[in-house]
């Protein structure tokens, strides 16, 4: 799934653009045959990145992110906080579908963080969303409990984040559903404050 470099970060260090950072991710991250890379969509200056855990195979089939089920619900409910997806910056923490769909599992997470941190220095957002688990553990710390910090604001080098539940969960648990709504209608307000909506 992965090809080892032999000097990730100063490769990193020289990338400019997420249209750069795109091709080495071809070279870096290798997909199953049959599938895509998916490293992401929507401006390339956004002031709101959405962070999933990794595509999914409706993702892997089109190489864009959250166009499964899921993405649909969060589509929904972007739009019901105020914002068009076509605003946001979408992305996954792995940029490659797990085989099986199955959890992220740590080491790949590892590989992947170096990309996911180089894609955030890029687009700059105000705001990020962590939508679960993975999301949060790579972006603020690895022993963070979703359900703990998902809607509580944290902060980490001028960015505020908002954990939230990932929409796929919503389907598992009913109960959440009312909970993505509320911290995804946070994100939206929060950007609003900033003048941004």
């Amino acid at each position: 799934m992965t090809v080892a470099a032999p000097d990730l970060s100063a490769e990193l260090e020289k990338i400019g653009t997420l249209e750069q950072l795109q091709a080495l991710c071809r070279e870096l991250f290798i997909p199953e045959p049959g599938e895509l890379l998916v490293f992401g969509e929507g401006p390339e200056r956004s002031r709101l990145l959405l962070i999933g855990e990794a595509p999914g195979e409706k993702e892997a089939e089109s190489g864009r992110p959250f166009v499964g089920n899921a993405g649909r619900l969060l589509d929904k409910y972007l739009q019901k906080a105020g914002i068009r997806r076509e605003e946001a910056y979408l992305t996954n923490v792995l940029k490659t579908r797990p085989p099986g769909n199955r959890t992220p599992r740590a080491s790949e997470v590892q590989e992947a963080l170096p990309v996911l941190l180089r894609q955030i220095e890029l687009i700059r957002p105000a705001i990020i969303v962590c939508l679960g688990s993975i999301a949060l553990h790579a972006t603020v710390d690895r022993k963070a409990k979703i359900t703990e910090k998902r809607g509580v604001w944290l902060e980490k080098d001028g960015m505020r984040i908002m954990p939230a539940f990932h929409p796929s969960a919503v389907f598992r648990d009913e109960q959440k559903r009312e909970l993505l709504k509320q911290d995804l209608a946070a994100a939206a307000a929060a950007l609003r404050e900033q003048g941004d909506g």
